[in-house]
């Protein structure tokens, strides 16, 4: 088990060598937070220019504005120096592209349990889905006007953003 991580582990030691982030005080230098999905396809920083120290990277399926993500642009908004907030879904999106119905009709078959007790939260029209999430975020009273809030939908065929709210 102990060797599942030893090519990771020996990455890192070449990363550390030319470390550059020493004593930085972790706020958003360019005062930006980025909620976006967990796919692999997408690099949060280099798709908008920027590069690690920053901005907020907050992932999770689908990109989405939850609880949970709420907290945490309270945090960089009031904390971290953030006064931009993008929230970038992407096409081709496993949220986006079956019902929570189906998604959970997979997980359960490829678990060997049943797993209708998760709440996925599928995405049914994703150009909508962003436009509540800007709301959500834009009308929250502990970040309200302290942020310029944006809605993207990232092409992941062509690298390219469109600006949706």
């Amino acid at each position: 088990m102990e060797d599942a991580f030893d090519d990771l582990l020996a990455h890192n030691r070449d990363f550390a060598d030319t470390f550059a982030l020493q004593g930085f005080d972790g706020v958003a230098k360019s005062g930006v937070a980025m909620v976006t999905c967990m796919d692999s396809r997408l690099d949060p920083l280099g798709m908008v220019g920027l590069v690690p120290g920053d901005a907020k990277i907050l992932r999770n399926p689908g990109g989405r504005a939850t609880e949970r993500t709420l907290v945490a642009l309270v945090l960089s908004v009031h904390l971290l120096n953030v006064d931009r907030v993008l929230l970038v879904q992407h096409t081709r999106c496993a949220m986006a592209s079956k019902s929570e119905r189906a998604l959970l009709a997979e997980i359960s078959e490829s678990a060997g349990t049943d797993a209708a007790w998760l709440d996925l939260g599928a995405i049914e029209h994703q150009e909508l889905a962003i436009i509540e999430d800007v709301h959500r975020v834009r009308s929250h009273p502990l970040i309200g006007d302290r942020a310029q809030v944006g809605g993207f939908l990232y092409d992941v065929d062509t690298g390219l953003m469109q600006q949706v709210a």
